[in-house]
């Protein structure tokens, strides 16, 4: 079947059948030899990536999974090979509801740019707080969270059931839904911004108790580009907080204060520091 294609020039896709392979199709694509960076290999490598999804498209294909193309032995440097996948998948994403996965087979492959992870190095090492409480404070700290804790109940017994639920506020459900119509979005634009798929969006939206992950919801949050207040706000409402003892979080701190709502470039950030990814 390869021989019947005509050749495959470099940025091109063709696509035959998985056979034997645990796919149903297999698409080919001819990635560019790097020189220099100045022999125009930058848009080849990204039309592999485009035509390729056009190609997955075209066949009503629901996910595709591709290699780190160039990166390997045609000596295309890592951190711009991964960087024009990332725009280039991206960019599609934004636009059509496939599954994209990006495989890796090392951390070495998915390197920041030096300045990005000093900076967020040094954020880190300036606002980063390890929860370490001397045994005798602890106790002392225990003992007047009982008795708050305590007074709060009795307080509590004052209020009918009724009264409870009536003053409710929103759930994480009905909340992101305000945002989104509130910031004049659609809801398809959430999502795939928020690089979530449609059917978990769609269990988000009809069920108002739904609880998401963390995960999910602060993508959500970047997708809305909410600031740290009003992510923290949203994520409440999922039961979930931002603490400056957990990296994950101060991470996910570090882009939002630098109005940096790129996921894709989040997500690198936290596989750089060995985090949970955000989104699907």
């Amino acid at each position: 079947e390869c021989r019947n294609l005509g050749g495959c020039k470099a940025g091109e896709a063709k696509i035959t059948k998985g056979y034997d392979l645990p796919a149903k199709y297999v698409i080919h694509t001819v990635g560019p030899v790097w020189h220099n960076g100045s022999s125009g290999e930058e848009k080849v490598l990204a039309d592999c990536y485009k035509n390729s999804l056009e190609m997955a498209k075209k066949h009503k294909l629901e996910s595709v999974a591709f290699p780190l193309i160039s990166s390997g032995t045609f000596g295309y440097p890592r951190d711009k090979a991964l960087s024009a996948a990332i725009s280039a998948i991206g960019e599609f994403l934004l636009k059509n509801d496939m599954t994209v996965y990006l495989v890796v087979y090392d951390s070495a492959s998915f390197m920041l740019s030096e300045k990005l992870f000093s900076s967020i190095k040094q954020y880190i090492d300036d606002n980063y707080i390890e929860e370490r409480v001397p045994d005798f404070r602890r106790d002392r700290f225990r003992g007047n969270l009982v008795c708050e804790c305590a007074n709060t109940a009795v307080f509590k017994r004052e209020r009918s059931l009724d009264d409870v639920v009536r003053n409710l506020d929103d759930t994480f459900s009905q909340m992101l839904l305000r945002l989104i119509d509130e910031k004049g979005l659609k809801d398809s634009e959430t999502y795939k911004k928020a690089n979530i798929d449609r059917k978990l969006f769609s269990k988000i939206r009809n069920d108002i108790y739904y609880k998401p992950s963390k995960q999910t919801a602060v993508a959500f949050a970047v997708a809305l580009e909410l600031n740290l207040d009003e992510s923290r706000d949203l994520l409440g409402r999922a039961g979930f907080a931002l603490s400056r003892s957990c990296l994950f979080d101060m991470i996910i701190q570090y882009f939002i204060e630098h109005d940096n709502y790129d996921i894709f470039e989040i997500n690198e950030a936290l596989f750089a520091f060995e985090q949970n990814l955000i989104g699907a």
